[in-house]
């Protein structure tokens, strides 16, 4: 039954975020951050487990029954998390932007929008956006095995690595 539920989430997510009328959220800010969204932008993290600015728009909470927590995360230029695992593992739907991805020990990946990442459970890995352009991800995390797990930085020097073609 949870299985079916979690399905019907993520589908749900998936359809709201590719299907979905686009529509202007902010009139105030011509920043294309705050444009072009399906979901709000959210409230900005203020922690330390990111590097720049980023922003926060929780769409599901993880409860006992559906032990899977969803949110909106929009990325300035720049941004980025720090290293990280997640017992559970967790996915990345890109929609918007361009964005990175990186498993500890693997050459970092381009994210474009429209694409999916799962990252396998206790993987270090971060993710952020590019140097130029916002990047917006959706985050699926199974949070049954745990919290995620926040790691060292990520070093410029990582961060400007190479990617993978």
């Amino acid at each position: 039954m949870i299985y079916f539920a979690n399905l019907f989430i993520l589908s749900w997510v998936l359809f709201c975020s590719f299907t979905l009328p686009v529509k202007a959220q902010n009139k105030k800010n011509s920043s294309s951050i705050n444009q072009n969204l399906v979901f709000p932008t959210g409230e900005k993290i203020t922690n330390d487990n990111f590097k720049g600015n980023a922003w926060l728009q929780p769409l599901v909470a993880s409860d006992s029954l559906n032990p899977i927590s969803v949110g909106n995360v929009t990325f300035e230029p720049g941004a980025r998390t720090k290293w990280h695992s997640h017992p559970g593992g967790q996915i990345l739907l890109a929609t918007g932007g361009v964005g990175y991805y990186q498993e500890k020990g693997s050459p970092k990946r381009i994210l474009r929008k429209g694409e999916v990442v799962k990252c396998p459970p206790n993987v270090k890995h971060w993710h952020g956006a590019s140097p130029n352009q916002e990047f917006i991800q959706i985050a699926v995390t199974n949070t049954q095995n745990g919290a995620v797990i926040w790691l060292e930085p990520v070093t410029d020097a990582e961060y400007n690595s190479i990617v993978k073609p």
